[in-house]
């Protein structure tokens, strides 16, 4: 085999080396890389080392040599590939010597070496990753020829692994943060998408619009602790088949999936027993049942105030209502006085405990109450979910006292004025409320 064939056997296999060691380059992402200080402090160290005036730390691309740091060389990056001294130090696996470049044909042409500054003396170590590519070159560089010591030498290299462990150390926080990226990327998604199918389900969960109710003003709130989790709260208001309206408002325990559940069951067993029952005490006690048997719902329960609303009562002007209650928070009263806004509760709220009767879906024999008030003209039944009597306001629990003192400075006591007057000023409690609050006013216009 001649020596040309010998030239071409080898040259195939050094092309296959180099991207291979190209691949290497840019899989540690340094090219065109804004200065690192690390680097920056590595060739400061060769530098004082050696007592030269130029360092450098440099990778060998395919077309250039890109300066990962130059100390003693102001504003220069990157140089072109021939002749460089680092190209041609890059390829050797020990360090690199030119002890006077001006007597080295490699070397003699180097822009550096014809430069105004003259360099003279080079030496370099490579930097080598760990499967054995060879990325490029620490150097130092000085304007008068010299020796370098063996001790010179091994120091050199030592640097150069120590530029390779900081290029490990770069990628793999770029992966780190490029990892944490996509994360958070992905978090942002399935958090979209979990609001989206919260809100969705969420809005099953109510009405779409109160109904018109001859002779009353209706009006309702709901406000969401969570974008992420379905809450309990669930109200409603519809006609009976006799004439009469029914209204409910309840919260089951918990939140997400399961309080999902729970909710549609205790909304629509609501709804099914008050279209053959006009009693509300056993409306409750028949919901009770279900959920007792249900046993998706074992352990889960709910507390309700349901009621009927009868406009043709011998009541006139106003509205007969009978209520019922499952271990809820009471409703309040609210009437327009000689002084302004006057709160007042129902006489069975005020004779009895905080919550009436017992939770719904908790035992089999639970009890439950009932009493009677009539609304007349100018006065607003409100009925609330317990995420608002229970939200700390000045480190304490608002409770019901603390509702009847924000709507006590209210600008009105129609329907629409309380639930506004709440909403404005749920939106100022700090911190907000931990938990998802239901309004819903029902009340008899004039006065």
């Amino acid at each position: 085999m001649g020596a040309d064939d010998e030239q071409a056997r080898i040259a195939p296999v050094q092309d296959a080396r180099d991207l291979d060691r190209l691949a290497a380059v840019a899989r540690y992402e340094i090219l065109d890389a804004p200065p690192d200080g690390a680097f920056d402090r590595i060739a400061a160290l060769a530098a004082r080392w050696f007592h030269a005036p130029i360092a450098t730390v440099t990778i060998v691309d395919k077309d250039r040599v890109w300066l990962t740091a130059a100390h003693g060389l102001e504003g220069v990056r990157q140089l072109g590939p021939e002749p460089a001294l680092c190209a041609s130090a890059v390829l050797p696996k020990a360090p690199y010597v030119v002890s006077d470049v001006l007597l080295d044909p490699r070397a003699s042409d180097n822009p550096l070496v014809r430069a105004a500054m003259g360099v003279r003396f080079y030496a370099a170590a490579p930097i080598v990753t760990r499967d054995g590519h060879r990325l490029g070159t620490i150097n130092v560089l000085d304007v008068e020829p010299r020796e370098v010591t063996a001790a010179g030498l091994a120091a050199l290299q030592d640097l150069a692994e120590i530029v390779m462990d900081q290029l490990e150390q770069r990628l793999s926080a770029l992966r780190t943060v490029r990892a944490e990226r996509q994360l958070r990327r992905q978090a942002d998604e399935h958090r979209a998408e979990i609001e989206q199918f919260a809100g969705t389900l969420q809005r099953t969960l109510l009405p779409p619009a109160l109904p018109e109710v001859p002779g009353l003003e209706l009006a309702c709130h709901y406000h969401t602790a969570s974008a992420r989790d379905v809450g309990g709260d669930f109200y409603d208001v519809f006609a009976l088949p006799d004439g009469r309206w029914a209204f409910f408002l309840g919260d089951v325990c918990g939140h997400g999936a399961p309080a999902a559940a729970l909710t549609s069951m205790t909304r629509y067993s609501l709804r099914a027993a008050a279209l053959h029952d006009p009693d509300p005490i056993r409306v409750l006690s028949e919901v009770n049942g279900v959920l007792l048997q249900d046993p998706a719902t074992e352990n889960r329960f709910a507390t309700v105030i349901y009621g009927i609303l009868e406009q043709d009562a011998g009541v006139p002007d106003g509205v007969l209502v009978t209520l019922g209650t499952g271990g809820h928070e009471p409703p309040l009263r609210l009437r327009a006085g000689e002084q302004g806004l006057d709160v007042g509760c129902t006489s069975a709220v005020e004779a009895g405990p905080r919550r009436v009767g017992m939770l719904v879906g908790a035992v089999p024999d639970a009890y439950f109450m009932t009493w009677r008030l009539t609304l007349r003209p100018g006065e607003t039944l409100l009925l609330y979910t317990d995420g608002l009597t229970d939200t700390a306001v000045g480190g304490e629990q608002l409770g019901q006292d603390g509702v009847a003192r924000l709507l006590s400075t209210g600008r009105g006591c129609t329907a629409a004025d309380v639930v506004r007057d709440l909403v404005a000023h749920i939106a100022r409690f700090d911190p907000p409320p931990r938990d998802d609050i239901a309004l819903l006013a029902l009340g008899v216009p004039g006065g």
